[in-house]
């Protein structure tokens, strides 16, 4: 079996609608802003390990030890984000903004040809309908990044607690679709720097509901009726029951069980 890899996939959003006369100066400042990135987070640049680097066009899937998943969650994903959002605030206007989606997986990989369903997986938790609407959930929130973790990756960082500045609350549970791939549909967790989990769930059509809340405790010295176990209607009232309805009901159900 072929050894395991972390992997980290972006790609750009709507880069097919750039002018083709800009669309090399757009991707030579994504590079230079993930390159960046990795060295801020003490991450190698994938160029210069053997198959580290597969470009995709608009974007690329880079490669690294398994050993580095955590940092490709937390700094990376955090840091991306600000990186992306100074961009803006210094662009030019006549550049495109930069918006990017992206993925986290792990998993075996051939090199140097890399294959393997791991960047299959990649590729399609990329490009799946939950991150790009949590892409236009950061849109509209003014965020430039929205990510994608396997639920393998997410266990082995997040859940394990290898990611010290994010927790279960930054990530959203989703199931990853993609519309042109009929039978891929895998967990993932959903990202937005910026935002919790619960934040981005109103925008997500694959994102299940949220757990019903419980049922509010009862004050003390208020009635609650709570129906007895095998009591055949029998209720049993916890605290002094003051209520005229109530008290007025009790005493009806009395009087008609005398006259049986």
């Amino acid at each position: 079996m072929p050894a395991e890899l972390a992997l980290l996939a972006i790609d750009m959003e709507r880069y097919s609608q750039i002018p083709e006369a800009k669309m090399a100066a757009a991707r030579c400042d994504v590079d230079s802003i993930v390159a960046n990135v990795l060295a801020e987070c003490q991450l190698p640049d994938p160029q210069e390990l053997p198959g580290g680097y597969k470009d995709s066009g608009d974007g690329a899937i880079l490669l690294f030890p398994p050993g580095m998943l955590a940092r490709l969650v937390d700094p990376l994903l955090g840091r991306l984000a600000a990186a992306l959002m100074r961009y803006e605030q210094q662009r030019l206007a006549s550049s495109p903004i930069l918006r990017l989606r992206a993925s986290v997986h792990v998993g075996p990989l051939s090199l140097p040809d890399h294959r393997g369903i791991a960047i299959n997986d990649t590729t399609r938790l990329l490009d799946s309908q939950a991150t790009r609407q949590a892409l236009s959930v950061a849109g509209d929130s003014g965020a430039f990044l929205a990510a994608a973790l396997s639920e393998i990756a997410y266990q082995r960082t997040v859940h394990a607690g290898r990611t010290p500045d994010l927790g279960p609350h930054h990530f959203l549970e989703a199931v990853a679709r993609v519309s042109d791939k009929p039978g891929f549909e895998q967990p993932c967790r959903i990202h937005v720097p910026g935002l919790t989990g619960p934040a981005v769930r109103p925008y997500l059509t694959d994102a299940p509901p949220p757990d019903a809340a419980p049922a509010p405790a009862s004050q003390p010295g208020n009635a609650s009726a709570t129906p007895a176990a095998s009591s055949g209607g029998t209720f049993q009232f916890h605290g002094q029951v003051n209520d005229p309805t109530i008290v007025n009901s009790l005493g009806t159900l009395r009087i008609d069980r005398r006259q049986r």
